[in-house]
């Protein structure tokens, strides 16, 4: 499991920077939009499937604990 998402994580960061390199390089805005779009596409599948592992408990919630600064 943590590898698919360390996985789609990476794939999602190459995509960024394909969009990067699309808009400092050849100025292609067609090209840009596209990688753009499939970030966003593959980061809410990401979450969706995150989400639905939970809810089948194929991963569990590890209860982030939340301390007081200073106390």
């Amino acid at each position: 499991m943590k590898l698919l998402v360390a996985l789609a994580f990476a794939v999602i960061v190459a995509s960024l920077f394909s969009a990067l390199f699309f808009l400092l390089k050849s100025r292609d805005s067609a090209r840009t939009a596209r990688a753009l779009t499939l970030r966003i596409g593959l980061s809410i599948a990401l979450f969706l499937f995150i989400l639905l592992a939970w809810r089948l408990g194929w991963i569990e919630a590890h209860g982030v604990a939340f301390r007081r600064m200073g106390g």
